[in-house]
C-alpha cells in the first residue's frame, strides 16, 4: 500500500502491538504525521471497542479517535501460523512499539533481544508500567493505579477535594503517550545517524513521577530538606474557575503589570503598592490563598461578560470555562478548522480533534478513519506475499481467530 497523505513520518513503517489508550493514542499521532501504522489485535479487538458510546458493536468512540489512520489486522499470536505472519511484518516495520508487559512479550519471542539478532535496525519500543530494573518490573499497571502511585490523588486532596480522587482523564496514558511519540521519533533519528536500532522503554509509572515532581518537589528539592512538598499556587483551593454573578471564568493574574492593571480596572488603582500582599511576585506566592480568595471575592461582583469585557481591555488573561458542547462551538477551533467532521464508512458522520501542530512544509493530508476489526488482514497478508489460499489456510487453522 502507498500512502499518499505525506507528511514529516511519510515512508515510516510502525508495527503497532498496543490496546487501550497509552499505546494507541501514541500511534495515532505518529500516523497523523504521515507513518504507516499497522495495528495487530487479538481476535477479540482492543478492549477500547467495546467501551460506549458507539453506533455499532466494536466501535467506541475513544476507539474511534484513537485509531485514525491505521490499518487493523487480527493475528492470535498464541498460534504459530499468526506469530510467523507477524515476524514478516516485523522485517519490514521500522519500528515496533507494545504495551504488552515485557515478560509476557517475551514469551513469545518477541523482545528485543531475541528480535534484534535477525533486525539489527529495528526500533523495539516497550510501554509498560515501570522500569525494568526495578522490583515493580513485572507489575501490571492502569492509569488509575499510575496517578494513585505518582501522587496525583494525593494533590487533589491536598488542593480541597473532600476526598483523594482520580483526575478525570486518563492522564498517566496521555502522557505517558506523548513520552513515547518523541522517544520513538527520537530513536528514528539516531537510527539515521549509527544505522542501527535499539531498545527504548517508556514506563508510565516514571513518566508521572517525572510530571508530578517537576512541579510539586518543593522544599525537598534540597539536601537537607528546605521545606514540604508542593507549589502553592497550583494547591491553593481557591485554584479553580471563579464564580461570576452567573456563571463562571478562568482568569490569572501573573506578574506585576496585570496586577496594576486589574486594580485600576476594579477603581483601586492604589492597592496594588498600600497592600503588600498582592505588591511582589514573592509576597503573592506566600500568601497565594489569601490572593485567590480575594480575587474570588471581587469576582462574584459582576457578570461573566462584564468581566470579560473589562478585563480584555485592561490585557488580564482570561478564558471561558468550556463544556465539550462549548469546545464543538468556539470560534478560535472553528476558525483553525480543529474539529473534524469526516464520513466514516461503517458509522457514519463523525467529529473527531485535528491535529494540533501545524507544519509550512510538510504537512500531511487527514487521516483515514479508524479501521473495523481485521479490516485490512487479508490487504496487509497479500502484501507480505501471502496468497488468497494461504489467507483462507490460516484462518481455517485459527490463526486470524473468527474474523
Amino acid at each position: 500500500m502507498t500512502d499518499e497523505r505525506g507528511g514529516p513520518l511519510a515512508g515510516v513503517r510502525i508495527l503497532d502491538l498496543t490496546s487501550v489508550i497509552m499505546g494507541p493514542f501514541a500511534t495515532q499521532i505518529l500516523a497523523g504525521l504521515g507513518a504507516e501504522v499497522i495495528k495487530v489485535e487479538s481476535p477479540e479487538g482492543d478492549n477500547m471497542r467495546h467501551v460506549g458510546p458507539m453506533n455499532h458493536a466494536g466501535m467506541g468512540h475513544i476507539f474511534l479517535h484513537a485509531n485514525q489512520g491505521k490499518r487493523s489486522v487480527v493475528l492470535d499470536l498464541k498460534h504459530e501460523d499468526a506469530r510467523a505472519a507477524l515476524h514478516k511484518l516485523i522485517a519490514r516495520s521500522d519500528v515496533m512499539v507494545s504495551n504488552i508487559r515485557p515478560q509476557a512479550l517475551a514469551r513469545l519471542g518477541l523482545d528485543y533481544d531475541t528480535l534484534k539478532l535477525a533486525h539489527p535496525r529495528l526500533v523495539h519500543v516497550s510501554c509498560c508500567g515501570f522500569g525494568q530494573d526495578g522490583p515493580y518490573a513485572a507489575r501490571a499497571a492502569y492509569d488509575d493505579l499510575i496517578q494513585g502511585a505518582s501522587g496525583i490523588s494525593w494533590l487533589m486532596s491536598q488542593s480541597g477535594a473532600a476526598s483523594p480522587r482520580y483526575a478525570p482523564t486518563t492522564l498517566g496514558d496521555r502522557v505517558t503517550g506523548l513520552h513515547t511519540v518523541y522517544a520513538i521519533t527520537t530513536a528514528l533519528y539516531e537510527r539515521e545517524r549509527s544505522g542501527m536500532g535499539q531498545s527504548v522503554v517508556v514506563p508510565m509509572f516514571e513518566s508521572m513521577v517525572q510530571f508530578v515532581l517537576g512541579d510539586h518537589l518543593g522544599g525537598l528539592s534540597f539536601d537537607p530538606t528546605n521545606g514540604e512538598p508542593g507549589y502553592a499556587r497550583l494547591l491553593t483551593e481557591h485554584r479553580r474557575p471563579y464564580e461570576t454573578r452567573d456563571g463562571h471564568l478562568c482568569v490569572l493574574i501573573y506578574n506585576d503589570k496585570q496586577w496594576k492593571a486589574f486594580f485600576a480596572a476594579i477603581g483601586q488603582a492604589e492597592r496594588f503598592d498600600s497592600d503588600a500582599r498582592f505588591s511582589t511576585h514573592t509576597n503573592r506566592a506566600r500568601h497565594i490563598g489569601e490572593v485567590y480568595a480575594e480575587v474570588a471575592r471581587l469576582m462574584r461582583e459582576r457578570t461573566t461578560q462584564q468581566w470579560r469585557t473589562l478585563l480584555d481591555a485592561a490585557d488580564i488573561p482570561n478564558m471561558p470555562m468550556n463544556s465539550p458542547y462549548d469546545l464543538l462551538d468556539d470560534p478560535h477551533l472553528q476558525a483553525v478548522d480543529f474539529i473534524r467532521h469526516v464520513e466514516h464508512p461503517t458509522e457514519g458522520p463523525l467529529r473527531t480533534p485535528g491535529n494540533p501542530t501545524q507544519w509550512s512544509r510538510t504537512a500531511c493530508a487527514p487521516a483515514s478513519p479508524a479501521p473495523g476489526l481485521g479490516e485490512h488482514t487479508a490487504e496487509v497478508l497479500e502484501e507480505l506475499g501471502y496468497t488468497p489460499d494461504d489467507i483462507a489456510a490460516l484462518r481455517r487453522r485459527g490463526a486470524m481467530g473468527n474474523t
